[in-house]
């Protein structure tokens, strides 16, 4: 692998002086971390979301106490409903008219067998079709702001998850199931690695579609947040036993997702370059086994294209 990059986002973010910046689920974890030091950099506006509002007014009081004169705001969303997302894009569009960058951070991981609110398998449903939904709403003033000549982006998280899945790779049939027929030791690591590799994807996809936006997938790396201390024991012990020696710190694993909304562009080293995939910090890999299929990135377009049609502002 090559050279992991050095980074210090303070001092290695510029000055993001006006723009405005939306980060999913950045009332903890690394989305808090994400959120806190785009605020720190001077963003023009900084929107969060989230499903605990407890947990973000905190996160405003912090900040504001800390940069009075950075406008953070929360928004509520629940990726797992789709009602939620649309009335997130629509609470965002109502209070801006730019966006330069998504940092599409939320997730959920080895969750119990289960659907969203609208039937999709809860893994696949929250950290694809939702953000997907969400991306789909506010592509038109992300596009529009490109068209001023902003340096417009989108950063979608996934994980080294997405090989679990191996030659299956997306069971698109089966997504609105709860996939009992996957192995009870490892469904729901498959469940999540499935979910993970389409964030990988459909990232590559939509650079392909939207080419005036920069669209790439990262990996943040393993840590001890609250998707990891909140499984069950042993759910904790997989993740120990087989990331042990590779967990980073929870601030550090909310650094390669602010490398790629903030690093030069470019496809040289420390550049990020539309529809590539990143691993901590900036390194630019090339993903392996269905990850490198275009034909399940084209399929994976299309196939959720239909599922969102008939959500519309």
């Amino acid at each position: 692998m090559p050279t992991k990059l050095n980074f210090n986002p303070a001092t290695d973010i510029p000055s993001l002086s006006g723009k405005v910046i939306l980060v999913t689920g950045g009332t903890a974890g690394l989305g808090r971390e994400t959120v806190s030091s785009f605020v720190a950099h001077s963003a023009k506006h900084v929107y969060f979301t989230g499903r605990s509002q407890s947990s973000a007014d905190s996160l405003v009081a912090e900040l504001k106490t800390k940069y009075p004169a950075s406008p953070v705001t929360f928004v509520q969303c629940d990726l797992a409903s789709l009602a939620s997302v649309q009335q997130a894009a629509k609470a965002i569009l109502a209070q801006t008219d730019r966006l330069d960058t998504a940092n599409l951070n939320a997730g959920v991981m080895a969750l119990p067998a289960a659907l969203t609110k609208d039937g999709y398998e809860i893994h696949f449903g929250t950290n694809h079709v939702g953000h997907a939904l969400l991306a789909k709403l506010l592509t038109p003033l992300l596009e529009a702001t490109a068209a001023q000549g902003a340096d417009v982006r989108l950063v979608w998280n996934t994980s080294l998850a997405y090989q679990i899945p191996g030659k299956r790779g997306i069971l698109l049939d089966k997504v609105k199931t709860v996939q009992h027929d996957i192995s009870p030791v490892m469904g729901t690591w498959f469940r999540y690695g499935q979910s993970k590799l389409a964030n990988l994807v459909y990232a590559r996809a939509y650079a392909q579609h939207h080419p005036s936006i920069t669209s790439v997938s990262v990996h943040p790396g393993v840590s001890a947040t609250g998707l990891v201390t909140s499984l069950g024991f042993a759910q904790r012990m997989f993740i120990y036993a087989t990331c042990f020696n590779t967990m980073i710190s929870v601030e550090e694993c909310g650094w390669n997702q602010q490398w790629a909304a903030t690093a030069p562009l470019g496809s040289g080293e420390r550049q990020v370059e539309s529809g590539k995939y990143y691993e901590p910090v900036g390194v630019k890999v090339v993903p392996t086994g269905e990850a490198t299929s275009d034909e399940l990135a084209e399929r994976l377009w299309q196939w959720t294209q239909d599922e969102l049609a008939s959500y519309t502002l």
